[in-house]
C-alpha cells in the first residue's frame, strides 16, 4: 500500500468520522446559510437592488459567508467537520437558501418603495 493511504487510515483510526456529528454540522451551515439569505435579502429589498444586482449581491455575501465559515468555524480545515467539504460547506445551500432570500427581498424592497 502507499504510505499516504497508511497516513489515512492512521488518521481516521486516532481521529473517526462519526456520521452524528458531521449531519450536526451539516445542519449548522444549512441553519446560517438559511438565516444570512434572509439578512441578505432584507438588506437588498432595503438598499433597492433591482435584478441582476440583488443576485449579484446575493452571491457575493454568501461566497464572504463560506470564507467567513472556512476561517472561523473550521480554522481552514473543513475536512475534519465534513465528508465533502467542497459540496457540504462552500457550495451546500447557496441554492436552498436563494428561496429565502428572494422572498425577504421582494417583501422589503415592496415596503420601501411603498
Amino acid at each position: 500500500m502507499a504510505a499516504s493511504t497508511l497516513d489515512e487510515e492512521r488518521e481516521l483510526t486516532i481521529h473517526p468520522l462519526v456520521a452524528t456529528s458531521m449531519q450536526h454540522n451539516n445542519q449548522v451551515i444549512s441553519n446560517i446559510r438559511n438565516l444570512t439569505a434572509s439578512l441578505f435579502g432584507v438588506a437588498a429589498g432595503t438598499l433597492g437592488l433591482e435584478s441582476y444586482p440583488g443576485f449579484i449581491f446575493y452571491l457575493a455575501g454568501t461566497l464572504l459567508v463560506s470564507i467567513l465559515l472556512f476561517v472561523l468555524k473550521t480554522e481552514t480545515t473543513p475536512g475534519k467537520y465534513f465528508y465533502r467539504p467542497l459540496g457540504d460547506m462552500w457550495l451546500g445551500e447557496v441554492f436552498g437558501g436563494l428561496s429565502g432570500f428572494v422572498l425577504t427581498w421582494t417583501l422589503f424592497y415592496g415596503l420601501v418603495r411603498a
